[in-house]
Order: structure tokens, then sequence, then C-alpha cells
């Protein structure tokens, strides 16, 4: 049972939560640039929240099955047909062999995470089957590659229909709000520039990838210069180099480095972040503690089964058209 990837978007690599434990060797976690729309593809088709998936971005992209299965696409910034029949993205459906899924995209998001029921079983690297591909851990994917499925893949095709609403899903759109813990280099930073980093308007660069992604906007300056001796660095850190401008460090972030951190995206609301869109979206900074970041992540992470819904009619409506 595979999946055959018919033609591959710009970034297209199978992802699962994200290899732990190797950062002291120089590896960083890897994992989804989405992760709420990754958990919840895989809760769509009754996957362990930690099932590897298909991630896919700023470009088209098409891949056949080669078994029924039932999936799910999550994400923003895309359209999805199945046979050439447009299907809404947040909802299990159901495919037969042999049919073909396009993914176009769209405006509104850079990423999307095609689930099958019972996971994407590539190879795996250190104890994760996330792509790495800057240190040889799998690759991105080229057309042709063909991806094993489980062979429970057809066994939850009674979960089709299953959606979760939108007033649940992240706010994706245009500006948003990230939440940051401020530090620990603020005494690295001139005040008017912290000043300047909570009220003003920053925008996605499109030199940008899934190892950091570059902001434009007012500079800030250093009252003691950018470079610091290299530290280890997390995921959602911001790094203020010499040119002043911030680089949110993304899931394939190097594990050290030597600018100075003016502070740290709450992953909560990394997912807004990672589907900005290039030169477009208005981004602003809003500075909270660690406890009201650790809660607010919590509370998503937790309300995530109970926002899901059966919407059996409409599956058997969209069923007939496929």
């Amino acid at each position: 049972m595979t999946l055959i990837v018919e033609s591959p978007s710009m970034m297209m690599t199978v992802q699962d939560l994200g290899r732990n434990g190797y950062q002291r060797y120089g590896l960083p976690e890897s994992g989804p640039m989405d992760w709420w729309a990754f958990r919840v593809a895989n809760i769509l088709v009754g996957n362990g929240l930690d099932s590897a998936c298909l991630e896919m971005g700023f470009s088209d992209a098409a891949v056949k099955v080669e078994a029924d299965a039932l999936m799910a696409l999550c994400g923003a910034g895309y359209r999805l047909r199945v046979n050439r029949k447009d299907l809404p993205l947040w909802m299990a459906f159901r495919v037969r062999k042999g049919d073909v899924l396009n993914m176009e995209k769209i405006e509104g998001g850079n990423w999307a995470y095609l689930a099958v029921s019972g996971g994407i079983l590539s190879p795996e690297w250190l104890g994760s089957r996330s792509a790495y591909p800057r240190a040889g851990l799998g690759r991105r994917l080229v057309t042709g590659v063909q991806l094993p499925l489980s062979s429970a893949a057809d066994e939850k095709l009674g979960l089709a229909g299953r959606t979760i609403s939108e007033g649940a899903r992240p706010s994706y759109g245009d500006p948003i709000e990230l939440r940051v813990i401020l530090g620990p280099h603020q005494n690295r930073i001139t005040r008017a520039s912290l000043e300047t980093f909570n009220s003003a308007v920053y925008r996605l660069s499109a030199q940008s990838d899934r190892m950091g992604y570059r902001l434009k906007g007012p500079a800030l300056e250093h009252s003691r210069g950018a470079d610091i001796v290299s530290q280890g660095m997390a995921l959602g850190e911001i790094q203020v180099p010499a040119d002043g401008q911030p680089i949110v460090m993304m899931p394939d972030h190097p594990t050290t480095g030597g600018y100075t951190c003016i502070g740290t995206v709450a992953r909560v609301d990394l997912p807004l972040l990672a589907q900005a869109q290039p030169e477009k979206t208005g981004i602003h900074f809003t500075p909270v503690d660690i406890l009201q970041a650790q809660g607010a992540f919590r509370e998503a992470v937790e309300g995530l089964e109970a926002a899901v819904s059966q919407k059996e009619d409409l599956w058997l409506d969209l069923w007939k058209l496929i």
C-alpha cells in the first residue's frame, strides 16, 4: 500500500512530531511547521498525534493513492481536489485505489498536512520519521517517490465526515498577534528598540524556510553589539543580528547561535507565524510571561479532541460527487 508523489510542492517532506533528545549533538527537532494543523489532521483520521504526515508548502502538489484509505488535509493556503472534484480541508474523507489528489496553492497560508489513517510508514532516523535533509536524514520528495502506508489505512473509513469547526481553528489571517516571552538579552537591545519591538508591524521576508523566518520592519538597535558567545537555541527563539531585522527559529533551526535573543514566540502561536504570507501579513508582538504561554499551549492542545464533530450528511453528499 503506497502513496505516490505525482507532483511535489516546492517544500515537501514527511514529518512527525519531531526528533527529541539530539539537540546536544547538533540536530534540531524538525517536525511540522504548523503543529496545530498537523495534529488535527491525525485526529480526524483516528491516528495517534505522533503519526507521520505529508507536509507540503508554497506551491501545488499532487499524489496518487494505491489503496482505499481514509485521509484528511489540514492547513491554510491550499485547495483540495480529488479526481477534479472539490473537497473541503479540515474534514476526513475516503479515497479509492487509483484516486488522484490535487492540492492547489492559493492565498491565505503556506503549509498543509495530508494524514492517512495508520500513518505514513517512511523510514525512521534516530527515532523519528521527520525528514531533515541538511543532515542527510531523508530528503525533499520528488516525482515518483512511493511512500508506504499502514495496512490499516482503510480500517477507519467510518470516520469519514469528521471535521473541526471553523471557529475552533487558529485565526490564520492578517494581521496576526504573536505572544512573546521576552529575554534573555534585553539588556543588549536599546530601550527605544524594545518599545519599537512591542508596537511596530513586521512582515515575513521571502527569504524564509523551515530553518528560520526572517522578518522585515523597523531595525532594532543594539546597545552593546549583536554578537554573543554561542548559546543553545530553542524553537521560536527570536534572534536579532547586526542588521536589526529579527529572525524566528523554526523547526529545522540551528541548535546554537551567536546573536542576541530578544525573546521567544509562544509555541501556541507558531502556527500563525508559519502560515503568514510573505511580504503581506502584518505581524505584531505582545509580551507575556512564561506561565501565560504554557497555559495557552496546554489549553489549545486539550481542546483539540473536543472541537471535532461528525458531519456524515455532508460527507455523503460530497461522496456522490467523487
